[in-house]
């Protein structure tokens, strides 16, 4: 949504930081602050243009990642994607389902896979894609016996160089902003229909 963008607003933001802000420092924003700012709405880390489930995501990853020069990398540039997201409740129970599905079939492997825990993580990849919250019952007794062997080779592998985790932080980080501009991307137009 390129017409709800101030241009000279999106060009001026060059950093991102942690954490929500005061709008009289002029400085600092997070991710969320920066689309409201960029979209000309009252300062807010929700704004009305985004997607909640979207800036809900947003939120926790802004805040998550471990330096600013991150976010500048990945998060700057879905500044103007974020914009005009907001849709019907039907659309973003879609996205939030979406998000589910990466935590689950995406995101979670990939750390069961660094901890040594193969087989677990193929487990949760062989899932079918969670496209409702209907279906998440019937996986509760895979996921509460992968929690437990997830928890006891947490204590193991904690002490895990920080370099063996670098390639999976980035390769986990790449995915999520593909999955934001999947979500994004969707529209309250029915899958199949021509707009």
């Amino acid at each position: 949504m390129t017409d709800l963008i101030i241009p000279d607003r999106l060009s001026r933001i060059t950093t991102l930081k942690s954490g929500s802000h005061d709008p009289n420092d002029g400085v600092a924003l997070c991710v969320m602050e920066a689309v409201a700012y960029v979209a000309g709405e009252p300062w807010s880390d929700h704004p009305a243009c985004a997607c909640p489930v979207i800036t809900a995501f947003m939120v926790s990853w802004n805040d998550g990642l471990p330096s600013d020069a991150d976010r500048a990398r990945l998060l700057l540039p879905l500044i103007p994607v974020l914009v005009g997201t907001r849709g019907s409740r039907a659309l973003e129970t879609r996205r939030a389902n979406m998000a589910v599905d990466w935590y689950i079939r995406v995101q979670t492997p990939a750390w069961l896979r660094l901890a040594g825990l193969t087989t677990q993580a193929e487990a949760l990849e062989a899932f079918p894609e969670l496209t409702d919250f209907a279906s998440v019952p019937s996986l509760k007794p895979t996921l509460d016996a992968i929690r437990q062997d997830a928890a006891a080779a947490w204590y193991a592998a904690r002490d895990a160089a920080e370099a063996a985790l670098a390639p999976t932080v980035t390769a986990l980080q790449e995915s999520a902003v593909d999955l934001v501009k999947r979500m994004c991307a969707l529209t309250d137009e029915a899958p199949g229909e021509a707009s």
